[in-house]
């Protein structure tokens, strides 16, 4: 059955999850017949948007993000909190859609009154973040979310669209550091406001405390710009060891970086701006029949070595 892009934006602002994953498949949709549509809802919700706290939660494959979300985001509602999780998917291969399924792996969470869970497939977006998180961000703000939180895929390049995406950017880390800290290298702790290693519990206690020195250390070797020097804490999802804490500090850094972020968010936008135009650009030259046969023009001259890259550009660009 085809999609009917309409969406009830009064039942999204209500608050109603039918109406904002409605919303979100719109935005998300691959038919340029449905892009009217959803520009048109958010040049409409933008009013709405811009109130909750964006959070980026990263870690490499079973660290425990799902419980860790999970627990936190329960946590959250419990103070009278309304999160969203935007939990970006592998792409599957065969369909294209999401093959992990997170409201399978936080069944807890996803049947809280107070939730909202999206796994949206990645695609072939920047090192795995859906192409249209940004704007799924402004629609669960719309619709009364307190908490909007972005977990990726894992550690790599989607870890730097994230972190231009929200206020704060967590990443989850085993116990036992050493090759784990150097197969990531310094780029993604400079990214980091916080440093988590989980599964701090049972017989990994200690292990886990040795790599929150680890962690710290290499941290303190950093230079970090900007209001907040990264904090590196040990935590258990499962006993709730260290979440006190880590809440805590969380409300310091919103607290102490009010200005800074508010800062942030604008250099985020104008970013996505630039992002957007230059998409717009590269759909407008393959939409176009002559600026095609230049580009392939273009193209074979700089596989024959006969034309620079960047004149060859131009010669896209200027007929």
């Amino acid at each position: 059955m085809p999609f009917n892009p309409t969406v009830d934006i009064d039942a999204l602002r209500a608050g109603n999850r039918r109406a904002l994953a409605r919303a979100i498949t719109l935005v998300e949709s691959q038919n340029p017949a449905h892009r009217p549509a959803a520009n048109a809802l958010l040049d409409s919700l933008m009013p709405y948007t811009g109130t909750s706290t964006r959070l980026g939660i990263s870690g490499v494959p079973g660290v425990g993000k799902s419980t860790f979300i999970e627990t936190f985001g329960l946590r959250a509602i419990e103070r009278g909190q309304r999160v969203a999780v935007l939990a970006v998917d592998p792409s599957s291969p065969v369909n294209g859609g999401s093959i992990l399924g997170d409201k399978t792996r936080m069944e807890s969470l996803s049947r809280a009154d107070g939730a909202f869970i999206r796994p949206s497939p990645a695609g072939d977006s920047l090192g795995g973040v859906a192409q249209r998180t940004r704007e799924a961000i402004l629609l669960c703000e719309a619709a009364g979310y307190d908490q909007v939180w972005v977990e990726t895929v894992g550690v790599g390049q989607s870890e730097h669209a994230v972190a231009n995406m929200t206020d704060a950017f967590m990443v989850l880390m085993q116990p036992g550091a050493g090759d784990e800290l150097q197969g990531i290298k310094k780029g993604i702790l400079e990214l980091a406001d916080f440093i988590v290693v989980n599964k701090a519990d049972g017989d990994a206690t200690l292990l886990a405390e040795a790599s929150r020195r680890h962690y710290q250390n290499a941290v303190n070797l950093l230079t970090h710009n900007g209001f907040w020097q990264p904090q590196v804490l040990s935590i258990s999802a499962v006993t709730l060891n260290g979440l006190d804490t880590l809440e805590g500090q969380l409300q310091d850094y919103l607290r102490l970086g009010s200005k800074s972020l508010a800062a942030r968010r604008t250099g985020q936008n104008l970013s996505w701006l630039e992002e957007q135009l230059r998409t717009l650009a590269w759909q407008a030259i393959t939409q176009d029949p002559d600026a095609v046969t230049r580009y392939q023009r273009a193209r074979e001259a700089v596989m024959n070595g006969t034309m620079a890259p960047i004149p060859a550009a131009m010669s896209v660009l200027q007929p």
